[in-house]
């Protein structure tokens, strides 16, 4: 072999072994473009529906590389705005994120508090679920004509529970459920939890007689037998529950919930961007398609302004909503 076939080879593995290196340092989770020290705060109690979003996130984040660990924590207090509070108050922090939906929106409209969604910088909203209208198994409710029999008969009698404060979706289902059977919506004995993990307790309990609610928070006490499912307030029926949509038991009504994620205001474009593209890149991951069947959530992508367009528009619907029933917002500090 001549100098000259010896140099060109030296030459091709040389520009191979280049070529390897970029590879793999350009490759999805590669160390290099890894997202790390980011964190995600949860506004209510763990086991309710934002913490489940939050840590499932989290934990597809890290699987897929995307970022080092992902430290996740709660701080509940007022259905989400003293997470909103919190959120406002770390304005420029581009590791931070915060799970939420229309459960804050709700909070957020029902409460006087000194800060809104709108301070915040929306990064995407990503799931969309059916509600669920659940009660205990030992009670007399076998379906749902028998809990809206009992509700017909003596509104207060029968208390609905839920995981969000009015103008949430649990709320804003048990209203629209109510409204749908002919019952008197000021009327309505509804109780507001902080959380599906509260809410829970309060129903296992028999603090509440039927609670409205997410298909994923209860997903283990319903295949456990311990809860049962009267009916799913989506078009569809839900995958893995064995309950009618309340459209097919003759009750035209059709509710469902939605949950994204913000970042503190006052974050630069390339750091917004940033945060954008890394939760565009977890959605088209295999590990969130899988996050997405086993709690039986429907993909809702809306990135960066569209989500921060939609949020506006839910935020005016939910005060309108709220006004139209009569409620007074809340005096509180936020």
């Amino acid at each position: 072999m001549d100098r000259t076939t010896t140099r060109r080879r030296a030459s091709l593995l040389a520009l191979l072994l280049v070529a390897a290196l970029l590879a793999a340092g350009c490759g999805a989770g590669g160390a290099d473009d890894q997202v790390r020290g980011l964190r995600m705060l949860v506004p209510n109690s763990p086991g309710g529906g934002f913490d489940v979003t939050a840590r499932s996130a989290a934990r597809a984040l890290e699987d897929t590389g995307l970022t080092g660990p992902v430290e996740v924590f709660n701080l509940p207090g007022a259905g989400g705005v003293a997470g909103v509070g919190r959120l406002v108050g770390e304005a420029g922090d581009d590791r931070l994120l915060m799970s939420m939906g229309l459960g804050v929106v709700g909070a957020v409209a029902s409460h006087g508090a000194p800060v809104t969604l709108a301070d915040t910088t929306p990064i995407a909203r990503l799931v969309s679920e059916s509600e669920i209208v659940v009660v205990r198994s030992d009670a007399p409710y076998r379906d749902v004509h028998d809990l809206v029999d009992a509700w017909r008969a003596d509104p207060d009698a029968v208390t609905v529970g839920g995981g969000s404060t009015p103008g949430g979706p649990d709320h804003l289902t048990t209203m629209a459920l109510a409204g749908g059977v002919g019952l008197d919506e000021s009327g309505v004995r509804y109780v507001s939890h902080d959380g599906g993990g509260a809410l829970l307790a309060a129903l296992l309990g028999g603090e509440v007689d039927a609670a409205v609610s997410g298909t994923g928070e209860f997903a283990d006490q319903i295949a456990s037998g311990a809860l049962r499912v009267l009916a799913v307030t989506d078009d569809d029926r839900v995958p893995g529950l064995d309950a009618p949509t309340l459209q097919e038991t003759g009750i035209d009504v059709v509710s469902t919930n939605w949950r994204g994620l913000v970042a503190p205001p006052g974050l630069s474009p390339q750091a917004r961007e940033e945060l954008v593209a890394v939760v565009a890149r977890l959605r088209g991951s295999p590990e969130w398609a899988e996050v997405l069947r086993t709690n039986g959530w429907q993909d809702a992508w809306l990135p960066g302004d569209e989500f921060g367009a939609f949020v506006t528009a839910e935020t005016t619907r939910v005060e309108r909503v709220l006004t139209e029933l009569g409620h007074d917002r809340e005096a509180g500090d936020g």
